[in-house]
C-alpha cells in the first residue's frame, strides 16, 4: 500500500492525483479491513497530501463509511476522529459526516446515549463555515430526543420495570411520523421500539396486566414482521415454551435482561418459569409439586414457592394443598358465565322499559 501512496503522491496533476487516491480508497473499502483503512487516514493527514486533496478524499471516505461492517465502521470512524482532532478546524465538514454516520449506527443499535454523544460533538458554532439555524435546531432537538430515550423507556428497562418500559416503547412505536425541521424519525426506529416493547412484555411478570399488553401487541399487524414474533405468538396463546425456543429468544436479549437475581434465577429464567406456570394453570385442574417441578425444569419446592407467590399477588387463580402437595387451579369460566347472565338481565330490563314507554306513547330516544 505504501507503494500506491508514493505513486499517487508523486502525481503533479491534481485531478489525476485525486482519481488515483479514489482508486486506492475503493480497494480499501473492498477489503473491509481496518488496517488499510487506518493507513489511508494516516496518509491523508500527512504532509504528503495537499489540504485541498485530503479534504475531498476524506469527504468521500466519510460518506462511504456505511459500506463497512458495523464493528469495523465504529473502529475506523473513532480512529479517524482521533487523528483529525489536532486539525479539526480544517476538516469540520468531514467530522460532521462521520459523527452523523456513527450516531445513526448507534441509534440503530438502540445505544441512545452514544448516539447523542456523537451528535453533541458536532461544532454548530463554527466560524469557518455558515451553518443554517434550522440545521442547528434540528441537531439540538435530535440530541435532546436521544437523551430522553435513555431517561425514560431505557431506564425503566434497565431497572427491570419491564411492563412500564414496554408501554413506553409501544407509545414511541405508534408515532407514525415525527419531523422537526429536516430531521425525521424513520420506520426502522419505530420498528426497533416495537421490538423492544415485545421483548419487555415477554420478560414482565406473568399476570393479567401482562396479558392485556400481550393482546395489544399480538393484534398489532406490525408485530408479525418482527424477529421475535414467533415467541410473542406462543406467549400470547399461553403455550408452554420449550428450552430451544427460550434459548433462541435469549440470543436477542441484552445483558441486563439476562442478569442473575438473588434467588439464583436469571431475569429470563424467572419470566419463562412464571409464563409456563400460568400456561399450565390453563391446561390442568390440579398438579402435584413433583410433576410441576418436572414440567418447569426446577426443584419442586421452588415450583411451590413461585406458585404461592403468584397466587398471593393475584397473578394466578388457585390454591395450594400442602398436606397433599398439590396445587389446584381455578379458571374464570364460572365468573364469566355470571357476568354474561348479568349483561343479559340488564339488556332484558332495558327492553322492558322501552316496551313500557312505547305502550304509553312516549318518544323513545335513539
Amino acid at each position: 500500500m505504501e507503494g500506491a501512496f508514493a505513486k499517487a503522491s508523486a502525481i503533479t496533476d491534481q485531478r489525476q492525483k485525486i482519481e488515483q487516491y479514489k482508486h486506492i480508497l475503493s480497494t480499501v473499502f473492498s477489503s473491509d479491513d481496518v488496517v488499510p483503512a487506518k493507513k489511508f487516514i494516516d496518509h491523508m493527514l500527512s504532509d504528503d497530501v495537499p489540504l485541498v486533496v485530503s479534504r475531498q478524499l476524506l469527504q468521500s471516505f466519510a460518506q462511504d463509511l456505511g459500506r463497512l461492517e458495523p464493528e469495523s465502521q465504529k473502529e475506523i470512524a473513532h480512529y479517524t476522529l482521533a487523528q483529525i482532532q489536532p486539525r479539526s478546524v480544517s476538516f469540520e465538514e468531514q467530522v460532521l459526516i462521520i459523527r452523523e454516520k456513527l450516531a445513526e449506527l448507534y441509534e440503530s443499535e438502540q445505544q441512545w446515549s452514544k448516539a447523542a454523544q456523537m451528535l453533541s460533538g458536532i461544532n454548530l458554532d463554527s466560524s469557518m463555515r455558515v451553518i443554517d439555524d434550522k440545521f442547528k435546531l434540528a441537531k439540538c432537538v435530535q440530541v435532546a430526543r436521544l437523551y430522553l430515550e435513555v431517561c425514560y423507556a431505557r431506564i425503566l428497562d434497565l431497572k427491570r420495570k419491564f411492563l412500564e418500559a414496554a408501554l413506553r416503547y409501544y407509545d414511541i412505536s405508534q408515532i407514525e411520523k415525527r419531523q422537526i425541521g429536516d430531521e425525521e424519525i424513520d420506520e426502522e426506529a419505530l420498528e426497533q421500539a416495537l421490538s423492544a416493547a415485545v421483548t419487555c412484555t415477554i420478560l414482565a411478570a406473568a399476570g393479567p396486566q401482562r396479558s392485556r399488553v400481550l393482546a395489544t401487541l399480538y393484534k398489532d399487524e406490525r408485530c408479525s414482521k418482527l424477529k421475535v414474533y414467533p415467541i410473542l405468538q406462543k406467549v400470547y396463546l399461553e403455550r408452554i415454551l420449550r428450552k430451544p425456543e427460550i434459548d433462541a429468544f435469549a440470543e436477542e436479549l441484552k445483558p441486563h435482561q439476562k442478569a442473575l437475581l438473588p434467588d439464583n434465577f436469571t431475569v429470563l429464567d424467572r419470566a419463562m418459569i412464571e409464563h409456563n406456570l400460568l400456561s399450565a394453570s390453563k391446561l390442568y385442574t390440579n398438579i402435584s409439586f413433583d410433576e410441576l417441578g418436572t414440567l418447569l425444569g426446577i426443584e419442586p419446592p421452588k415450583a411451590e414457592k413461585i406458585a404461592s407467590r403468584m397466587i398471593y399477588e393475584d397473578r394466578m387463580r388457585g390454591s395450594i394443598d400442602q398436606v397433599e402437595a398439590v396445587i389446584h387451579f381455578e379458571d374464570d369460566t364460572e365468573e364469566l358465565q355470571q357476568w354474561d347472565q348479568q349483561i343479559v338481565g340488564l339488556c332484558q330490563a332495558l327492553n322492558d322499559v322501552l316496551d313500557s314507554m312505547a305502550k304509553k306513547g312516549l318518544a323513545i330516544p335513539v
